[in-house]
């Protein structure tokens, strides 16, 4: 019958999935055709990985009618069994006779089953990846399928609120006041953090420059016009959009995971009165409180990088603070605030109530939410800054 090919891989994952792994003995014919396969525990003397068996079968002379013996097998596993039947397509797609000997009933019942039951089309993966302009055309009719969903969030929004106004909503106040405590008391401590080191970074900002021209002093109109125009409302929104609007859309995605929201349509509650309004009214309220704290920390943050850094004493520096900043400029700030609470809230409700039905889905909720209210930030004050720019202020 010839020599037997030998070399032996018992770890071969390809194949051998499970505890047990096997092994393949090649048997040529006397028309050196390969005429028998014996599968065999690995490590056998003459035998060789399964993966260079398949090879050897698949791609060399093998005979009209391929014989396998799974005599020799003492335990079988699946990895045997899947093994057997892509060597069985390979043949048949040939036109070659497969047949096989010394199968134990439940692994032959296993590998007819695999046989009889067609692959569904469409199951399989595949890499391939659609072309750019596709892709580019599909994230841009995405983008714009996303502008009308929220051009209809806001118009179904700005019904409610008149709603609210003229007292016909059925608005639940115990809830607008529990959103407020979250969205203000405990968003203290972070937002203290955060405009002190703003503060302080302004401040060594402003006196590495201004020490060269001998106008230290001028920190204090640098920081106190950078805080109240600008980084006291920007911070605090950047944090109520991670914090809050995150909570916000992981609150209603997981409402709508649990068919809750659907609960309050089968009741006769509009979801937009009862969880939007609610949390939309929180955060324009305490926007413009947050927004105020944070200018008042970060001054007190360059306050604290004067005396030490410039040796500029509190006095002075409030002096000059108060012929730097003008209300016009508290009244430009507070207004950015309560933008970017319309904004931030906006973006964490319609994320929420947006969301899909399931855990994955509740999480892209969160992040998109966090993303367009940072970005929605962003663009927002660039507008603020042409229209000051426009007017003079």
């Amino acid at each position: 019958m010839g020599a037997s090919f030998g070399v032996v891989a018992a770890a071969n994952r390809t194949y051998s999935q499970g505890v047990m792994a096997f092994a393949v003995v090649v048997l040529p014919s006397a028309k050196s055709e390969i005429s028998e396969l014996r599968l065999v525990p690995a490590g056998a003397a003459g035998s060789q990985a399964p993966a260079v068996g398949f090879a050897l079968v698949t791609e060399g002379a093998v005979s009209a009618q391929l014989k396998i013996d799974c005599s020799g097998l003492t335990d079988w596993d699946s990895g045997a069994v899947a093994w057997l039947f892509k060597l069985q397509k390979a043949l048949l797609t040939t036109g070659r006779g497969f047949s096989v000997v010394g199968l134990p009933e439940s692994a032959r019942g296993l590998l007819e089953l695999a046989g009889s039951v067609p692959e569904r089309k469409g199951a399989r993966r595949t890499s391939s990846s659609d072309p750019f302009l596709v892709r580019v055309g599909r994230g841009a009719c995405e983008l714009w399928e996303g502008f009308f969903s929220w051009c209809d969030f806001i118009g179904e929004l700005v019904v409610a609120l008149g709603r609210t106004l003229r007292g016909k909503a059925r608005v639940p106040r115990r809830d607008i006041w529990l959103t407020i405590d979250e969205c203000g008391p405990s968003a203290l401590p972070i937002v203290t953090l955060i405009s002190v080191l703003v503060g302080v970074i302004l401040g060594f900002i402003g006196a590495q420059q201004l020490r060269q021209f001998g106008a230290e002093i001028y920190v204090a109109n640098l920081v106190g016009i950078a805080m109240v125009r600008e980084m006291g409302a920007i911070m605090a929104g950047i944090i109520m959009a991670g914090r809050t609007g995150a909570a916000f859309a992981a609150q209603l995605g997981t409402m709508q995971v649990n068919e809750e929201i659907d609960a309050l349509k089968t009741f006769g509650f509009s979801p937009m009165e009862y969880l939007v309004v609610p949390r939309m009214i929180a955060l324009i309220v305490m926007m413009p409180l947050l927004a105020l704290y944070a200018d008042v920390l970060g001054m007190l943050g360059g306050a604290i990088i004067s005396s030490l850094a410039l040796d500029i004493s509190l006095e002075r520096y409030v002096r000059q603070l108060a012929t730097g900043v003008f209300l016009k400029d508290v009244v430009i700030g507070v207004a950015k605030s309560c933008v970017f609470g319309i904004l931030i809230a906006s973006a964490g409700c319609l994320c929420g109530m947006r969301c899909g039905r399931s855990a994955s889905a509740v999480g892209l909720a969160v992040t998109s939410a966090v993303v367009s209210g940072i970005i929605a930030i962003v663009i927002s004050d660039a507008f603020f800054a042409a229209i000051c720019e426009a007017l003079g202020v």
